[in-house]
Order: C-alpha cells, then structure tokens, then sequence
C-alpha cells in the first residue's frame, strides 16, 4: 500500500517570502553548507505527520477542517532569525514569530490534540513556531560568522501576515529537493 510523506502548514504569504529571502542572502555567503528553502516551499509547520495511507490523510483532513473552520483567524508578525537546537551549534536556520505566537501556538495545540487519538503525538520538545530558511549540514567546519550574522539578526521585524486558512501537504521527495504538494486548504472560522 502506497504511503505518502505528510504535514500540516501555513503557507507563507508573499510580504513573509520577500523578507526571508532578504534574510537568506544575508545569511548564504556566511555558510557555504546549507540546504535553502526554495521560496515555492516556504511554510510555517504545525505538524510533521510521515508516512499516511490515503485512508488516513482523508481521516486528517476531516479533523483538521473540524476543529480549524472554529477558530478565527488572526495576524503574526514574523521577526528574528534563529537556529536550532541552538544558535551557537546550528542545525535548522529559522524565521520566528513575533506578535501572533501565543495564538500559533494554540492554534498548533488545537490540531495535535484533535489528531493524537489516532497515533499522532505531538514532539516531547516544546513547539516553536517557525518558518525553516535552511538545513546545515553536518560536514564542515562551525561558521563562527553565521553564528555572528545570526544573532544581529535574532530581534529583526520580517514582516506581517493574516493566518486565515491551514494546508495538509504531501511532501514529495526528488534528488532535485523536496516539492510540496496541497492536499486540503481550511479556512480559519469556517
């Protein structure tokens, strides 16, 4: 049975793709071992799902819509670039939420709880909402500029955008990078 690499998203609106593209060519000549975003990929991830089963995607979707359409949306503001796990040892390049995070943050708690009885649980790690500018490899050796370039960056305003509908995503994986493919779109408040 054919399974599909799966996860739940906000799409980037265009004003948040100018401002991290800005913040990646600010941050590529500093690391020469990253892995861009292509911008058609940027996204704010809620869940990681893996693996599904048509039956269960289907399943996702419904649930997703439910408890989604009874939420009203709401704005963020993205600001600071950041790593992960840490910005002195980064493995993830991220943009962070400023204004609007506690309501992502409900927002991302809403739709792992309406999922967990059906096996999905959440990371024991506390979410962070964010937007993955880039991938660090393991080769090569610690950038000590990045880390510089990283923490002027880590209070900067990147712009604002409506959060008004949630994308369930297949996440189709080439040797050219990974194209992410819609599933289902729910507005936020029905």
């Amino acid at each position: 049975m054919a399974k599909t690499r799966t996860f739940i998203a906000v799409e980037a609106a265009d004003g948040i793709h100018a401002h991290a593209q800005q913040a990646i060519g600010r941050l590529r000549p500093l690391a020469q071992n990253v892995k861009w975003v292509e911008p058609e990929n940027l996204h704010w991830t809620l869940q990681f799902l893996g693996d599904l089963t048509d039956e269960e995607i289907a399943e996702v979707c419904r649930r997703v819509k439910k408890v989604v359409s009874r939420l009203e949306p709401f704005s963020i503001s993205a600001s600071g670039v950041g790593a992960f796990p840490k910005v002195d040892r980064p493995r993830t390049l991220w943009l962070g939420i400023g204004e609007g995070a506690d309501e992502f943050c409900e927002l991302q708690s809403t739709i792992q709880q309406s999922l967990e009885d059906l096996g999905f649980r959440g990371e024991l790690r506390k979410y962070v909402p964010h937007l993955t500018l880039g991938r660090v490899s393991s080769s090569g050796p610690p950038q000590s500029s990045l880390t510089e370039e990283l923490d002027h960056l880590s209070d900067l305003p990147r712009g604002q955008m409506a959060v008004d509908e949630v994308t369930v995503y297949a996440s189709r994986l080439a040797r050219s990078g990974a194209t992410y493919v819609p599933l289902s779109h729910t507005r936020l408040g029905g």
